[in-house]
């Protein structure tokens, strides 16, 4: 059986009644890293943020940011993690952004949002070391896929990570199942996905609850989240 699909604006062809299409797809759409302006010394405490919902505006549920107009940052979350980045937290976004591998969007367009949005907060004072982004989708059972922790490992490979003593900072219950999958505490932000009238039906609780990735940021920094 053959189908016709659109793969990066290109019209292709591909047999899927074997594993050609899943194995293709997944060796073609790896990892992909944008680095920041921070450097490759040992570091002590991080925070890893989801972006969509946390950094810019949550795009509706399974829908994606496919441009750089599309691309709207949130009010504060820049000035956050400046902050956070002048108290001496590294920082990393973690995002599945599957719709690369969709062909919604290409990889240069994730690029572009990744510079503008990486550009924002260097030019405010702030500091994110990489972005680091899953582009497969839950199809292809990747190992940086969120809830896995693949990408997580790959940001902190060969330093010295506080993992008790750092935080995921997400929008949704994956990125707590994230977060608590891979040893920090985890704080779920109100600013996109997830509801808080949804809580009874959730099935994994974040450590800490905040309306925003700014107000997030003034808790950890006022030392308001210390684990017990």
């Amino acid at each position: 059986m053959e189908q016709l699909i659109n793969f990066l604006g290109h019209k292709v062809i591909l047999k899927t009644n074997s594993r050609s299409y899943a194995d293709h797809l997944k060796n073609y759409f790896q990892p992909l890293t944008c680095n920041g302006t921070g450097h490759d010394h040992d570091i002590s405490k991080v925070i890893f943020l989801d972006r969509d919902g946390v950094i810019n505006k949550y795009p509706g549920d399974r829908k994606y940011v496919t441009s750089l107009s599309g691309f709207k940052l949130l009010p504060g979350s820049v000035r956050a993690i400046r902050g956070l980045s002048q108290a001496g937290y590294r920082i990393f976004v973690i995002s599945n952004q599957a719709g690369v591998s969709k062909g919604l969007y290409s990889r240069k367009t994730l690029k572009e949002m990744t510079d503008f949005m990486l550009k924002n907060v260097e030019k405010a004072g702030g500091k994110i070391e990489k972005a680091l982004y899953c582009l497969h989708t839950q199809e292809m059972n990747c190992a940086c896929r969120k809830p896995k922790t693949g990408l997580l490992k790959k940001a902190v490979k060969g330093k010295k990570v506080d993992i008790k003593n750092s935080f995921f900072i997400g929008d949704s219950l994956m990125d707590v199942k994230t977060g608590k999958a891979f040893g920090c505490k985890t704080i779920l932000v109100l600013s996109g996905r997830e509801k808080l009238k949804n809580s009874p039906s959730w099935d994994v609780a974040p450590d800490f609850i905040a309306k925003t990735l700014s107000t997030a940021a003034q808790n950890i920094l006022k030392n308001k989240y210390e684990r017990a």
